[in-house]
């Protein structure tokens, strides 16, 4: 009898409920294209950033100057202004690793990804200040450098150095764009963060 019962019981196999023949597959989680656009923006600053720091560290021109003819080295240590850029997008650069890799984190965990946001709408606000300062300042002293002051009888020295004033221009230039990737990510952070409040 147990015999005869365990050849008509099916399979265990069996009691496994098939799929329906033409059932929809199993949803996958959707790819998040706000986030995916976050780090792309995330790398643009660092690398933005990383530039500005390498050219605006390497800037320097020995030049004679009239009208004891000595040498003069051109150095961006010279200026606090110029040293107050370097140490702002050094800053800016080491955080945006920092967030660079919370986003990609809340990229692979939806489930946080409001909370790192609200976080980083913080740290970008900063960097934004802190970068957009550091620029302004810089180029303040490249337009000094290129146009004097005849009110307090600055000359321009960009006629003598040149080539020092061409790679301080590259440096501020390359700065700006990362002002801009960083307004961008502050409004896509935003943005983002209102399409995770319940309505």
């Amino acid at each position: 009898m147990s015999t005869e019962s365990e050849k008509a019981a099916p399979p265990a196999e069996a009691l496994v409920a098939e799929p329906e023949k033409g059932a929809p597959p199993p949803a996958t989680q959707p790819t998040d294209y706000f986030a995916v656009a976050d780090v792309v923006l995330r790398l643009l600053v660092f690398a933005s950033a990383l530039i500005s720091v390498v050219v605006m560290s390497t800037s320097k021109q020995t030049e004679m100057v009239p009208p004891y003819q000595v040498p003069r080295p051109a150095k961006f240590n010279h200026s606090p202004a110029l040293i107050y850029f370097v140490a702002a997008l050094s800053v800016a650069g080491f955080f945006t690793i920092i967030t660079t890799i919370g986003s990609l984190y809340s990229l692979l965990k939806p489930g946080c990804s409001a909370k790192i946001i609200s976080h980083f709408i913080i740290i970008d606000v900063l960097l934004l200040g802190i970068v957009a300062s550091a620029t302004g300042a810089a180029a303040s002293v490249i337009y000094l450098g290129l146009k004097g002051n005849n009110h307090v009888r600055w000359g321009k020295v960009c006629s003598m150095y040149g080539k020092f004033c061409r790679y301080l221009g590259a440096s501020i230039g390359v700065s700006l764009f990362a002002t801009v990737m960083l307004v961008l990510l502050v409004l896509l952070s935003v943005y983002s963060l209102s399409k995770k409040i319940p309505k």
